[in-house]
């Protein structure tokens, strides 16, 4: 019981401590989605008080420009939906096994038969570089 409860309380404090630190970077990314957001609003507003300019002084060719640009609620960047997932990205990637710099994972793997474990490391040979083709035959 007391075991399972230092588990638990570790876990608890690792979780805290992976929000605090992630919490900086995941209030800059939406303050970049939001910033994204308004710009693009602004560009939209502008575009349309430059073309009730233009319809008032024809005869003049209008510049090239960007394609029109929508802006709906549909496809807004600073929506809830998209803030859950730059926070559920962040968090993976801060818990993930593998960083740049450090060893590679290890994972153990189950041969095809299912009787054998073994670890993925296992299968190098002497200095020759393991490859893992993810890869589909269909």
């Amino acid at each position: 019981m007391l075991h399972s409860l230092g588990v638990h309380t570790l876990q608890l404090l690792t979780q805290v401590a992976a929000c605090i630190l992630l919490f900086p970077r995941f209030l800059l990314t939406a303050l970049m989605l939001w910033l994204l957001d308004f710009l693009c609003i602004r560009k939209k507003v502008l575009l349309v008080g430059s073309r009730a300019e233009e319809e008032a002084s024809p005869g003049q060719e209008p510049p090239p420009d960007d394609p029109p640009v929508c802006v709906s609620d549909s496809n807004r960047m600073f929506t809830l939906e998209s803030l859950k997932a730059v926070w559920h990205g962040q968090k993976l990637d801060f818990f993930k096994s593998a960083h740049v710099g450090s060893s590679a994972p290890n994972p153990e793997v189950i041969q095809l038969d299912g009787q054998k474990r073994l670890r993925i490391l296992d299968y190098a040979r002497g200095k020759r570089p393991l490859i893992l083709n993810f890869g589909s035959c269909t």
